[in-house]
């Protein structure tokens, strides 16, 4: 009983790290590039109590007899299916369709990448305005370095191909390419990378090392669409159909403490 106790206080434990999950896929379902995250549990430790062996009788029991001790949180893995387009009246919004991620520089100079496209421009002292997050991280080409445009070109006179190419159109009308080119990466495990705040994702040794789509052509390149934003790929319906089996878990295992605090008390009764 007191294996019980623990058992199901673990099972508790576990569904409320998962309905903390469920919540936190909720509250960001109008987060531009969020890819929803799903709890993941694992048994513990199992405990013998009895081994094969044989009856009295001299029978085989070719079965051990063995009793779980719970459950705990394995993994919160996050899933990188492709959310949907949303249309942005921004001309500075980019949305990928594929597996890439952009790649933008943190204010302590380290790279980090995200899905989420909702950049602007910012205007620079040396008559070039930088492509930055809304957070002010520049978002950085093929070769890592920042995505600089002249000062005196708009954005309504940007243009960028799907392969995320940079140019403008000068006043004469003609197309003027600045070389540059979205720094798009991929990973051999996403769901490996370390999330941080403001939909950034920092490579760890789970994820492997970025592979840039620009040097590696077994990689399928993503599409870049301009004007419109990745938004989040989390299901509601099924996020609360998750969050019903989940409260379910949890009021179950509760009841299995109240049984076996009730057997413990009418054990304490025998003696009476």
């Amino acid at each position: 009983m007191m294996r019980a106790l623990w058992s199901a206080a673990s099972g508790m434990i576990a569904q409320q790290t998962a309905v903390d999950s469920i919540a936190h896929n909720l509250a960001n379902v109008n987060t531009n590039g969020y890819k929803t995250e799903k709890a993941e549990f694992k048994s513990l430790l199992y405990q013998t109590l009895q081994t094969r062996t044989t009856t009295a009788n001299g029978e085989q029991k070719p079965i051990t007899a063995q009793v779980g001790l719970g459950t705990r949180v394995a993994s919160i893995t996050s899933y990188f299916g492709q959310g949907p387009m949303l249309e942005s009246e921004s001309d500075t919004a980019f949305a990928i369709n594929g597996d890439g991620f952009f790649a933008v520089r943190g204010a302590d100079g380290n790279t980090y990448y995200t899905r989420k496209g909702d950049f602007k421009l910012s205007l620079e002292g040396d008559g070039f305005k930088t492509l930055v997050t809304s957070e002010g991280y520049p978002v950085l080409d093929t070769n890592g370095n920042p995505i600089r445009i002249p000062a005196d070109v708009s954005t309504t006179r940007l243009s960028v191909s799907s392969e995320g190419n940079f140019g403008y159109l000068d006043p004469q009308g003609n197309f003027v390419d600045l070389n540059a080119a979205f720094g798009m990466y991929q990973f051999s495990n996403p769901a490996g990378l370390e999330k941080l705040s403001n939909s950034l994702l920092q490579v760890t040794d789970a994820s492997g090392a970025p592979i840039s789509e620009a040097t590696n052509p077994n990689l399928t390149p993503s599409v870049i669409r301009i004007g419109y934003l990745e938004g989040s790929n989390v299901q509601v319906a099924d996020e609360m159909v998750n969050l019903i089996v989940a409260q379910r878990a949890y009021e179950m295992n509760s009841k299995a403490i109240q049984a076996s605090d009730d057997m413990l008390g009418q054990a304490n009764q025998l003696k009476r």
